[in-house]
């Protein structure tokens, strides 16, 4: 016995099996919600989950204020109402005509790159095609109401719009069983198991957050394992305090260039994003173009480094590194790049230096890094004085913020691909994600210091003092216009996180040369793009000039990886070559090998 669908015969589920399965799925619940609900250990910090939704608040708040422009002019409120509906009465007439076997015109398509959509059903299916349609109706006519909202300043506008996207995204039909035909169909075909394999990881995820759910994202049963198959280009950890490990990477070259070479990496997230897998590492493919390549690996704070700021990072991180280095090689110059905030705090160095004359740094390389954060695009959101307020009263009871806060932000910048499409495989369909080494790394979660999280958050993303000349560190004026060294200056296109106007914008502040480059794709994969298979090309044009459009029309594109032109540019500005320097046979003698052991530390 069978019924029939628009799309092919699908047998009747097995009833037996389903009431099972039904049972087994409650039993699953139950747990679920028994991890959800475990009272917390006497001495331990209760997870993020338990805390007051203050967030919650503050998106009734900002919706609230969008909606009360708009119910202040009656007129405009029934305008927008009658908008709505005249889409509504022409998606009813063309779901009619379908259904009587007429062709129609789509009232609303979904754009090419949502996925949400891509079975077949959702167009086949008159009645799935209906749900789609008023779904994309009712969500773009919310997002006309934020962008048309009269009133309201531009703040306040751009959280109701980040705010709507995350409320849009959760509500999508795609999301639920009842509403999304290929679900349905899969949990026909499976008897329920899928639903019962998704509650137990459901159980497991919320178990692993502690409270908090920590929806995955690779197959936790991969068998990654730094310093194992992945962060495993040889070197030696030379020197170590309480912020980082400093690692000097082993030769592949009978020579290299003599100013050594020096990574400051994120801290929001660890450093073997540059040496992730042999094929993939840049860190790597830098040691064999013939760089002494020294790479920091920050310490996962806890409770013990809340007192630790911006200007420790920049003292006892890259100044202390380039203190080590001198010993390990007898430079007392470098040449040094900065990844994300990497690149901020080596933005900040450079300035500090050129204020105090200690100009030890002599060319510096920005790996999608922001300077100006006037267009900080999204992250934004989370940066205005309440939000920092409670950022920094949460901060202050445990003495760093937990890096699953961080990692959620980073998630919601883009909500459908790494938030509600992994909901749906997990949970609904009960399928365990790929493994994939990328995604791995995402999850491995870091702290933040207190008070360098609340320097950062206030000085950068919320008053901008660096770009304005008017940031203080260390009781000195800093000033990017004195920083004259030569800059690579490299953005993303597709980038959430630095956007590529952002970039492109900070490239005015330095007072040097610097040559602005644009990659293909995104914060990592435009960064991590290796020659020997590159996905994707980049754009040169030299130094910036009038508008990012501008700027783009005027480039020169070429197909493959930026990194054989940036080692070009590197090494013009010191061709010199020395004998290969072997890590621990200096004047630093190794305290153990790469990757070290601060990396493997674990939030």
């Amino acid at each position: 016995m069978s019924c029939v669908t628009t799309e092919r015969t699908t047998p009747l589920p097995d009833i037996d099996a389903l009431s099972r399965n039904a049972s087994r799925l409650m039993e699953e619940f139950g747990r679920a919600a028994a991890v959800y609900m475990k009272p917390v250990a006497e001495g331990e910090a209760l997870p993020v989950a338990a805390e007051p939704p203050e967030e919650v608040n503050d998106v009734v708040r900002t919706l609230g204020t969008v909606a009360e422009r708009w119910l202040a002019d009656p007129q405009k409120t029934v305008e927008a109402q009658a908008k709505l509906s005249e889409a509504f009465i022409s998606l009813w007439g063309s779901t009619w005509n379908r259904l009587q076997g007429e062709p129609a015109t789509p009232v609303a398509v979904p754009e090419a790159k949502d996925n949400r959509f891509a079975h077949a059903e959702w167009t086949t299916n008159p009645v799935f095609d209906f749900i789609k349609q008023s779904y994309l109706i009712t969500t773009r006519w919310a997002e006309g109401l934020v962008d048309e909202a009269e009133g309201i300043d531009e703040h306040t506008r751009h959280k109701a719009q980040f705010y709507l996207r995350q409320i849009v995204g959760a509500l999508s039909p795609s999301n639920f069983v009842m509403t999304n035909p290929e679900l349905i169909r899969h949990t026909l075909e499976e008897n329920g198991a899928n639903l019962v394999r998704g509650m137990k990881m459901l159980a497991e995820d919320i178990e692993a957050g502690k409270g908090q759910l920590r929806v995955r994202q690779t197959d936790p049963s991969a068998n990654f394992e730094v310093g194992v198959n992945m962060a495993v280009t040889p070197g030696e950890v030379v020197f170590r305090n309480d912020l980082m490990e400093l690692i000097q990477y082993a030769p592949t070259t009978e020579t290299v260039l003599k100013r050594p070479f020096l990574i400051v990496p994120p801290w929001i997230n660890k450093f073997y994003i540059l040496d992730l897998n042999p094929a993939k590492s840049l860190i790597a493919w830098m040691v064999s173009q013939g760089l002494t390549v020294f790479c920091i690996s920050w310490v996962n704070p806890d409770a013990r480094h809340a007192d630790k700021d911006f200007e420790s990072y920049m003292r006892e991180g890259i100044e202390a590194a380039i203190d080590a280095i001198g010993v390990a090689t007898g430079e007392s110059e470098v040449a040094a790049a900065g990844y994300c905030v990497g690149g901020t705090l080596l933005a900040v160095t450079l300035a500090m230096q050129a204020a105090t004359g200690n100009k030890r740094i002599k060319s510096a390389t920005f790996l999608t890094t922001q300077v100006d954060f006037t267009h900080a695009g999204d992250l934004k959101v989370f940066a205005d004085e309440e939000q920092i307020r409670l950022i920094e009263a949460r901060m202050k009871k445990r003495g760093y913020l937990e890096g699953t806060g961080m990692a959620a932000a980073f998630n919601m910048l883009r909500p459908n691909d790494l938030i509600w499409s992994y909901v749906v495989n997990n949970y609904v369909k009960g399928k365990t994600p790929m493994p994939f080494d990328l995604l791995y790394w995402n999850a491995d979660a870091t702290r933040m210091p207190a008070a360098n999280h609340s320097f950062y958050l206030r000085n950068c993303y919320l008053d901008n003092t660096l770009a304005q000349g008017r940031m203080i560190l260390g009781n000195v004026r800093l000033d990017l216009k004195k920083v004259t060294v030569p800059v690579f200056n490299l953005a993303t296109r597709e980038d959430h996180i630095a956007p590529a106007l952002s970039v492109f914008e900070g490239s005015t502040k330095f007072g040097g040369p610097v040559d602005f480059v644009l990659a293909g794709s995104g914060h990592i994969a435009g960064v991590v793009n290796p020659p020997a298979k590159p996905k994707y090309g980049f754009w040169t044009g030299g130094p910036v000039s009038g508008t990012l459009d501008q700027w783009i029309a005027a480039a020169t594109e070429t197909k493959g990886s930026w990194w054989p032109y940036w080692f070009s540019w590197l090494e013009r500005q010191a061709p010199a070559r020395v004998p290969a320097r072997v890590p621990g046979e200096a004047g630093l003698p190794s305290l153990g090998p790469a990757p070290g052991t601060y990396v493997r530390m674990k939030a």
